[in-house]
């Protein structure tokens, strides 16, 4: 059994849109030995993780796995439910799972499962794949084998996952807030490996990190710190507080002792959770002994009276009370028959228990104030407990060590709810965790005694959101009402535009007719990601990444994304929702790559853009592709069809959805030329006459003139003006500085020169469609082309035929990366398809080198004539063009 590939999907992707991990897994000689043909494999496997037991499988019930199991089912299929409960385990909670074997490949299989936290979800993969060999009889060359069989130790395994688990995922208050916020639509992305997250798009963004938000004050958060400063700062205005001293030595706590009331407290200035706090000292011994606990974490010491009463934990957001709960310190009750050490271990079995944050109670671990509380009762671990003795193994309530909270919201007094509210306000916090001590939180604070003694930055939800008793309070609810107000926008709108040619151009088109609507526009391309249309990063950045990178700037406005089959197929999408998806063509391109075979294929998957359209966004479709057209079952929002036949020409299908009150945009043939016509339930729009538009030279370039429909109906469903979009188009060109490798002309030479990106066979069918309308104006067209090497040799062969029947003159070169092609490989083939398809074979020059290619192509052009060159290397070739000799400007630039 081997994993062939690991693939992390981190956006909607081609199995849904959840994250997932897929294990391309070959069974080798286990594809014989479904589980009910390996002895004793189901028993032992449950035995290890009887949880699987609730896994409902294909039965739809619990017990319905397991019954798969004894029937006997594949290995994949087991890992993939392994990996899912190891997870669970793990405190990251995932449900969907699915196996299935790869088409004509026996033994192989995509094993699917979902995760939550990236790296968790990889180390179950890997931990169920461990296990799974480890249950194998050592006669299968896959089962673990001498060493490793007898190293492996699944249970300390287990729980090794589930403490790293608690290490990489985000803890309950950050997770509460990023649940509350995808509630709403409010997209969230995780910036570090703690708890920073992002919350919105684009300008509109937020951040967190637990309960720390971009609107906290640094000082108010360095006030809170200084446990004595607060305490000072909340005395100065009257709200009541323990007298206090802070100290540096233990003659100093000594003295401190001396001078205030017993009992005291002693507490690190600065650290949280409970951590080095001493309770309830009755003598100066006590306080010096607790004085060297607390210089374990901080140089400065607190030592304040003691108020008498309960724990209570008042949240405080935005300036109002949102909840109350009574912490309880980590306790045990005794029986009458068990020690307190095996009362502890009892209690931890409980499940709600777990590590860190995992669960809705913390395992009670023991520490100094343990040893204290025992040390003044006169017990020992040893000890057993009277039948329904309660002794308390901490004196701090915190749930970190154990502890336990009761929701106490709705009994809190109304003066006690002023005065944390105050103390909030007096701090700075935005959101405030106010420890409060008084016998009963139902009576006013100042009557029954007791205080304030913390003003906590970033409280924990935990003890709100899951009460060990009493109602859980939803209290994420009232931070994203702060860090997003009603009516306030939380994301920029995203614009993701796929195809299999004009992509780019159809981008960049947008983004320009953006820019005039007046919007800070982040476009990723083929050529790298563009801010406000300055070059920001190069290269071909049409990936999640990039979309990734562009949704994070906080100064961007609106987000266009030519969005890549390869991003999608290798990741996912880089965003949970857009705004407007638009899929303008699919052709028989990549195919033969990471297992898409047919155009079909390439259709599902290039689909995905407009399945994940916003509820009120909308789905753009070209009406003329019926692989495109068909996408509308699938499509979201509201549907847009653009057209190259408009008026009676018009499809039925357009004709139809235009009748039924939709929007079309459409070209429309008249006397005068060509127009580009909006239809929008009962009104027609005439935009503009194709000839106005540069970059469809004149109207000749019919795939320009088709990207601009599309360009048009996407900025439409944008809800950019008319005229906005009209401006837009009349003022974009493609010009090599404004589209690089997109129909760049050079006419500072004698003969033209025209440079393009193209490099499949509907993209060199466009050009050639372009060249039949050109060529009255040009004695001789040379073309300098070649084709990607990881293209299956049936598509170089149809792009060579298009070329065959294209040029008058046509000169074959090699891109640098010839993609594991021998040399000439694929020059070999384009001009075996093009003698095919007529063209003299003197007609047809090798030139490999491309930049020698394309000097040859110019040395060779006369006056008048055309030379078009399909470039690999745009840049480069582009200087080679403007600093050829014949013709040019010395030192000009072009």
């Amino acid at each position: 059994m081997r994993v062939l590939e690991t693939q992390i999907f981190r956006g909607p992707n081609p199995y849904g849109y959840r994250p997932v991990i897929r294990l391309t897994l070959d069974l080798e000689e286990l594809e014989e030995y479904p589980s009910d043909r390996i002895p004793g494999f189901t028993d032992r496997l449950i035995e290890l993780i009887p949880s699987l037991q609730e896994h409902g499988c294909s039965y739809g019930e619990p017990g319905g796995f397991v019954l798969r199991l004894r029937e006997g089912t594949w290995i994949g299929h087991i890992v993939e439910h392994i990996a899912l409960e190891l997870q669970c385990l793990a405190g990251t909670e995932v449900t969907y799972g699915k196996t299935r074997s790869v088409p004509d490949q026996p033994g192989l299989y995509f094993v699917i499962y979902s995760y939550r936290e990236e790296r968790v979800g990889r180390e179950a993969g890997n931990l169920a794949l461990r296990l799974v060999r480890s249950l194998l009889p050592a006669h299968l060359p896959s089962a673990l084998q001498g060493d490793e069989r007898a190293s492996f130790d699944f249970v300390r395994e287990r729980d090794d996952l589930i403490s790293r688990a608690q290490d990489l995922v985000l803890g309950p208050t950050t997770a509460s807030l990023v649940d509350e916020a995808r509630k709403r639509g409010i997209p969230a992305i995780r910036l570090d490996d703690q708890s920073l997250v992002q919350l919105g798009y684009g300008k509109h963004q937020q951040r967190i990190r637990a309960a720390v938000t971009g609107q906290t004050s640094y000082i108010a958060v360095e006030t809170a710190s200084d446990k004595e400063l607060t305490i000072r700062l909340l005395g100065d205005v009257g709200i009541p507080v323990p007298r206090h001293r802070r100290v540096r030595s233990a003659e100093d706590a000594a003295a401190a002792a001396e001078a205030l009331d017993f009992p005291l407290v002693v507490k690190p200035l600065d650290v949280s959770h409970g951590r080095g706090v001493s309770l309830n000292l009755n003598t100066v011994e006590e306080v010096v002994r607790a004085f060297e606990v607390a210089c374990e974490y901080s140089s400065d010491v607190l030592v304040e009276t003691f108020l008498q009463g309960n724990d209570y934990r008042v949240l405080v957001i935005n300036g109002e009370v949102v909840a109350v709960a009574e912490r309880v310190p980590a306790h045990v009750i005794g029986d009458g028959k068990h020690t307190i050490a095996e009362l502890i271990e009892l209690v931890n079995r409980d499940p709600r228990r777990g590590f860190g944050h995992e669960k809705v109670l913390t395992k009670i671990k023991l520490n100094h104030q343990s040893d204290l509380l025992l040390e003044r009762a006169g017990y020992t671990l040893a000890t057993v407990l009277a039948s329904g003795e309660r002794f308390a193994l901490a004196a701090t309530a915190n749930l970190s060590t154990g502890g336990t909270a009761i929701d106490r919201t709705t009994e809190i007094h109304y003066e006690t709810r002023e005065i944390a509210r105050r103390a909030a306000l007096i701090v700075g916090l935005d959101v405030a965790g106010i420890d409060v001590i008084t016998p009963d939180i139902s009576q006013p604070l100042r009557e029954v005694g007791g205080g304030i003694v913390e003003v906590n930055a970033g409280p924990g939800f935990r003890m709100h959101l899951q009460p060990s008793e009493g109602t859980p309070r939803n209290v994420a609810r009232f931070v994203i009402d702060m860090l997003f107000p009603p009516g306030q926008p939380t994301r920029i709108p995203i614009l993701s535009i796929t195809g299999t040619n004009g992509k780019t151009t159809t981008a960049r088109m947008v983004a320009h007719i953006l820019k005039m609507h007046g919007q800070r526009v982040g476009l990723t391309t083929t050529d790298g990601i563009y801010i406000d249309g300055e070059l920001y990063l190069k290269g071909d950045l049409t990936g999640p990444w990039s979309a990734r990178m562009v949704l994070k700037d906080p100064t961007i406005e609106a987000a266009v994304l030519e969005t890549a089959r390869g991003g999608i197929l290798r990741e996912g999408l880089g965003f949970e929702r857009c705004d407007v998806g638009a899929v303008l063509n699919v052709s028989n391109d990549h195919l033969g790559l990471r297992g898409i075979h047919t155009v079909e294929q390439i259709a599902e998957i290039k689909g995905l853009v407009v399945e994940v359209v916003r509820d009120d966004g909308a789905s753009v479709l070209n009406a003329d592709d019926p692989l495109v057209a068909a996408m509308a079952d699938r499509a979201e929002g509201r549907l847009i069809y653009f057209s190259m036949h408009g008026g009676e020409s018009a499809s039925d299908l357009v004709k139809n959805h235009i009748a039924n009150g939709g929007t079309a945009v459409v070209l429309q043939a008249g006397v005068r030329g060509d127009m580009i016509a909006i239809y929008d339930a009962e009104q027609y729009i005439p935009l503009l006459w194709t000839h106005l538009i540069p970059a469809t030279l004149e109207g000749k370039a019919l795939h320009n003139v088709a990207n601009a429909l599309a360009a048009t109906a996407i900025a439409y469903a944008h809800g950019v003006t008319i005229e906005n979009i009209r401006q837009g188009l009349r003022t974009f060109n493609t010009s090599f500085y404004q589209a690089p490798g997109r129909l760049n002309i050079f006419d500072e030479h004698p003969f033209r020169v025209l440079v393009d990106y193209g490099h499949n066979p509907a993209a060199f069918a466009a050009m050639r469609e372009l060249v039949e309308r050109l060529r009255p104006s040009y004695p001789r067209v040379i073309g300098v082309v070649s084709s990607p090497g990881d293209r299956r040799n049936q598509d170089i062969a149809e792009a060579g035929g298009i070329l065959g029947t294209m040029f008058d003159l046509l000169i074959l070169k090699e891109d640098d990366d010839r993609r594991g092609r021998a040399p000439g490989e694929v020059i070999g083939i384009l001009r075996e398809a093009a003698l095919a398809a007529g063209m003299p074979a003197a007609q047809i020059v090798d030139v490999p080198k491309e930049l020698e290619a394309v000097r040859y192509a110019m040395n060779l052009a006369e006056p008048g004539e055309l030379v078009i060159i399909f470039a690999d290397n745009i840049t480069g070739v582009w200087k080679e063009v403007i600093y050829h000799p014949r013709g040019a400007t010395e030192g000009r630039i072009g």
